[in-house]
């Protein structure tokens, strides 16, 4: 048996906040809403290329969503290009986020927000990666 790579993530609240994280990460993030199959639940299924990477789920009206420790979940990470445009689109937008930059690699990191408070990692390594050596 072995992992043989990452499927989707799964984010379940109610309603109204289930629509304003789908509007954060079409919108501002850039995935887009695609089919999503006959669930027993109400959601959305968000999309990079042919793939589902983020299910929305809503919560029953009698839900608790608890968990055992205060939280393990730091961020989602998205691989990305197209630093300039997305840093000019979230000052447009008028989204906080933190800029950072990765030793040896060159790569450089846009961290942010979700409207749900989930860390959100955009990753953009090609145009700030190393170059080879000619």
């Amino acid at each position: 048996m072995a992992t043989i790579g990452f499927n989707h993530f799964n984010l379940r609240t109610q309603r109204n906040l289930l629509d304003e994280l789908r509007e954060f990460y079409c919108s501002v993030i850039g995935l887009r809403e695609g089919a999503r199959p006959p669930l027993g639940s109400f959601g959305y299924w968000l999309y990079v290329g042919d793939r589902a990477i983020l299910h929305l789920s809503e919560t029953r009206s009698d839900e608790v969503r608890t968990t055992h420790v205060a939280t393990t979940f730091d961020h989602v990470a998205f691989t990305c290009s197209g630093f300039a445009e997305m840093e000019k689109h979230l000052v447009e937008r008028k989204i906080p986020y933190e800029v950072d930059h990765v030793p040896l690699t060159g790569q450089r990191q846009i961290f942010l927000k979700d409207p749900a408070g989930n860390g959100v990692e955009l990753n953009f390594a090609d145009e700030f990666g190393p170059k080879p050596a000619v």
